[in-house]
Formats: structure tokens, C-alpha cells, sequence
């Protein structure tokens, strides 16, 4: 069993920011069950390009309003707490934050913890 608290990982390698975000890695590819959880914190009024296309995440919002659109079609939903939307065409989309919004991630593949997102918008594909 692996029990883990937000305390524990604020400030460790763990805890990762980029310029309009923040994520708290709870599980990852180490801890051996084929996905990862990440507690992540966009910061009120950005906006950011995201591309994974390497992996499929899911992503809860818990806290917080904005929108999400993808980029192929022009499309826009409204997040909210409660909302949630899958990356499951690894689509480039953007986000965008009215208000700080925290937001339940899981990626498959698992992230190793290191990662940051690229010039493309995108993690690439670690191993270790």
C-alpha cells in the first residue's frame, strides 16, 4: 500500500513548476502500477499550449473555472469543478485559467517525475 500526503511532496523533487503551473506527483512510473497522479495548479488569468504525445492523461478539475480548447477543431468546454476531459487523441489543446484551478491528473504512460514540458508543448518520453 502506498500512502502519501500533499505535505510530504510540496518542495521535493516531486513538486514541479513551470511558468503557469505546478504539479504534485503523487504516484509515478517507480511505484510500479502503470499510470501516474498528479495534483496540479494552473495559476488564474494563463493561458498554456499542452500537447502530450506520448501519453494519454486525464484531467479532473476539483477547484477553479476555465475552458479547454482543442486545437484541430476549435472547440471549447467550459471547466468547472466536477468537469472532466481526456486527452485520448493526444490532442493539442490549450487551457485556460479565469480563476486558479486545481486539477486531478492521471498519464499512461506513467511519468518518471522529471519532466517538463518541451518547446512543442510536450513531456517527452522518459524511462527513467
Amino acid at each position: 500500500m502506498i500512502v502519501k500526503s500533499l505535505d510530504e511532496i510540496i518542495g521535493t523533487e516531486d513538486h514541479t513548476k513551470g511558468e503557469t503551473w505546478e504539479s504534485r506527483r503523487f504516484i509515478l512510473k517507480k511505484d510500479g502500477v502503470g499510470f501516474s497522479l498528479n495534483d496540479t495548479i494552473i495559476k488564474a488569468g494563463t493561458e498554456s499550449f499542452f500537447w502530450y504525445k506520448n501519453h494519454i492523461e486525464a484531467v479532473y478539475c476539483i477547484e477553479g473555472e476555465g475552458e479547454v480548447e482543442k486545437i484541430e477543431t476549435g472547440e471549447v468546454w467550459q471547466l468547472k469543478p466536477g468537469s472532466m476531459y481526456l486527452l485520448n487523441d493526444h490532442d493539442k489543446h490549450k487551457l485556460r485559467a479565469k480563476t486558479e484551478m486545481r486539477m486531478v491528473c492521471v498519464f499512461n504512460p506513467p511519468l518518471v517525475g522529471k519532466e517538463t514540458h518541451n518547446e512543442e508543448g510536450y513531456y517527452p518520453l522518459l524511462t527513467e
